[in-house]
């Protein structure tokens, strides 16, 4: 970058925010009385987590959590790691181990909106820097609205959080469809996080599950979406991808063939590739070269500044990573601050909290 980019970039900085859209919340008393009330149910969840993972990684991954617990849930802690980051302002969601997908219908509504006061409480805390996440029970559809409009119309969040599936339920699935419009007509964030991975013991080494696994899963859930025509449908859809979208971005020409020769493959209206334009991306992607390679594909618009804070496998200079890259000054504020906060528009005209 030239001496007067790096100029630029630091003045645009000076004088807007730096919004991180991917950072967790840990709720450990959510937790301990989702065990008190389904104690099998979780102790199946571990068992298939086991599988998946691999006890190797169960290993090291418990310990990690434990020692990051107070910046998983402590808001003090969180706005100094943000200071330290540079980080102005965070969008806050669940740690992805709270969507219980095997949760049963009662238990899985009570647990949406459990974690939605958690959040908003933990957001209220310091809402000039803080914007919160809501959870849906995605693989019960029929009651999804209900915890849309409780975490966004009834707590104030920016939007909700969702896995790239649940049990039986694809994002392409036509039950959806009802989420998919109150969100969009709302103009709230549904920002898309996979937990798990469904290749199951074929990723449980060298830490394949989240490695290999968590792009897989963002890259399959984002077809899902585009090829079953749902952004056809709902166009004004604010879709957040974490980690960079997975594979799909660098991958997305073999999508725009089979589009072209695959009558099977041509349900939506336009090629797959001109869909990147319409989702945004999280840097969560560890490489200068494919974060240069996004803002390519999908626009300097479509790119947003994420952390995945504060788990190993995130960035843990986040600013620095976007700076590194090269970006140029114009494209470098809008991924740090400005792509972020016209996601948030319509819901700070609204009163959200922002």
């Amino acid at each position: 970058m030239s001496a007067d980019a790096d100029t630029g970039a630091a003045t645009a900085t000076r004088t807007a925010p730096v919004t991180d859209v991917h950072a967790h919340l840990l709720m450990p008393g959510l937790h301990a009385d989702v065990e008190r009330r389904a104690p099998e149910g979780v102790r199946e969840a571990a068992e298939l987590e086991l599988r998946r993972n691999g006890a190797a990684s169960q290993a090291v991954s418990g310990p990690m959590v434990g020692a990051r617990i107070p910046r998983l849930t402590d808001v003090d802690v969180r706005l100094a790691e943000m200071d330290r980051q540079g980080v102005d302002r965070q969008w806050v969601s669940a740690s992805p181990n709270h969507f219980y997908p095997w949760a049963p219908e009662g238990l899985a509504v009570w647990v949406a909106q459990e974690a939605n006061r958690l959040i908003a409480e933990h957001v209220a805390q310091a809402p000039e820097r803080l914007i919160g996440l809501g959870v849906v029970p995605l693989q019960h559809p029929e009651r999804i609205l209900e915890c849309v409009d409780d975490a966004i119309l009834g707590r104030g969040l920016a939007g909700i959080e969702i896995s790239s599936f649940a049990g039986d339920v694809e994002l392409s699935d036509p039950r959806l469809e009802p989420m998919w419009s109150r969100v969009a007509e709302l103009g709230a964030v549904v920002f898309l996080h996979p937990f798990g991975c469904s290749f199951d013991e074929r990723l449980d080494r060298f830490y394949l599950a989240n490695t290999v696994g968590q792009p897989a899963e963002n890259a399959v859930a984002l077809s899902h979406l585009i090829f079953s025509g749902v952004l056809d449908r709902h166009p004004t859809l604010k879709l957040v991808a974490a980690h960079g979208g997975g594979y799909l971005p660098t991958a997305i020409g073999r999508s725009d063939h089979a589009w072209r020769v695959r009558p099977d493959a041509r349900v939506c209206e336009h090629l797959p590739s001109s869909y990147l334009q319409r989702i945004w991306f999280d840097t969560v992607v560890h490489d200068g070269g494919a974060l240069r390679r996004l803002v390519e594909v999908a626009g300097a618009s479509q790119v947003v500044l994420g952390s995945d804070y504060p788990f190993d496998m995130g960035l843990d200079d986040p600013v620095a990573f976007v700076r590194a890259a090269a970006l140029g000054a114009d494209a470098e504020t809008a991924v740090l601050s400005g792509n972020a906060d016209a996601l948030l528009g319509r819901l700070v005209e609204q009163g959200v909290r922002s």
